[in-house]
């Protein structure tokens, strides 16, 4: 585990946000090279990245200010802990998810085959940052015996994001790594099978990430709020996952008119 990756006297690079920034810029160019293979104008979708990447950030900073309220209204200090932390991955995906959709009607992106372009980038930049969280010792799992445990052991960790130290604790931010790259594996291996239809890549992202995410979340040990027993992230799966089969549901049966909005994007 190494939190802090450089000290430059009293300049810290702290390894999470280099791996953070990594995750975002890697997922970006992966959903430009896909857009371009689409026909869709590349320039509106790096304006779109953009916009993804921002809300990503402040929503996820937001959903982590309200799952740990109490903590921060008891000790205020405690607010600044939020420049240096991720936050909560569900805040930032909803806040992204929504500019997103603005932004595509705002300038005409074909709805469902823009959200397509970016559902894979989404997941392999997740995957990089779960690293970031691993070496920062955040999203921890609860204690195990299990031989695949993992031990933190910098102070740092412990005084930056409460993270138990020289205790096994399942490696929970592994497992959300490998069940992200599991499930663009999927996502890409599957994309032009059987039959596709806009949205299909997007909303099967949802949907696998909710499935996983829940499971993951009983190995989880770090606090971040509950909701009828259930952790926030638990509680937003429940949601996400039925909405994601619905939608599945009715976009497989509804006739989409591809070919036409991509040529309305390239025109744009």
């Amino acid at each position: 585990m190494y939190p802090r990756l450089l000290e430059l006297g009293p300049i810290t690079v702290y390894t999470y946000g280099v791996l953070l920034a990594a995750a975002y810029l890697l997922g970006l160019k992966f959903a430009m090279v896909r857009a371009r293979s689409r026909g869709l104008d590349s320039a509106r979708i790096l304006d779109l990245g953009i916009y993804i990447i921002i809300s990503a950030l402040v929503g996820a900073k937001l959903l982590l200010l309200i799952t740990d309220f109490q903590t921060f209204k008891n000790d205020p200090r405690e607010l600044l802990t939020l420049a240096r932390s991720g936050g909560v991955f569900y805040g930032g995906l909803i806040l992204a998810v929504t500019v997103a959709l603005w932004y595509i009607r705002r300038v005409g992106l074909p709805l469902w085959t823009t959200c397509d372009v970016f559902a894979p980038g989404i997941a392999l930049g997740h995957v990089v940052g779960r690293f970031g969280c691993l070496f920062a010792g955040c999203c921890y799992g609860k204690p195990t015996s299990k031989p695949w445990g993992i031990t933190f052991t910098d102070p740092f960790a412990a005084a930056n994001v409460g993270t138990p130290l020289n205790t096994p604790l399942h490696p929970t931010q592994l497992y959300e790594a490998g069940a992200e790259l599991l499930i663009l594996v999927v996502l890409l291996a599957t994309e032009r099978r059987g039959k596709p239809f806009p949205g299909r890549t997007f909303w099967s992202y949802m949907m696998f990430y909710g499935i996983s995410r829940f499971i993951i979340e009983f190995y989880r040990g770090d606090p971040r709020g509950t909701i009828w027993l259930l952790s926030t992230s638990q509680f937003l799966s429940l949601i996400i996952v039925p909405i994601a089969m619905i939608m599945l549901a009715i976009l497989g049966r509804t006739p989409q008119p591809a070919p036409q909005a991509t040529k309305k994007a390239r025109a744009a």
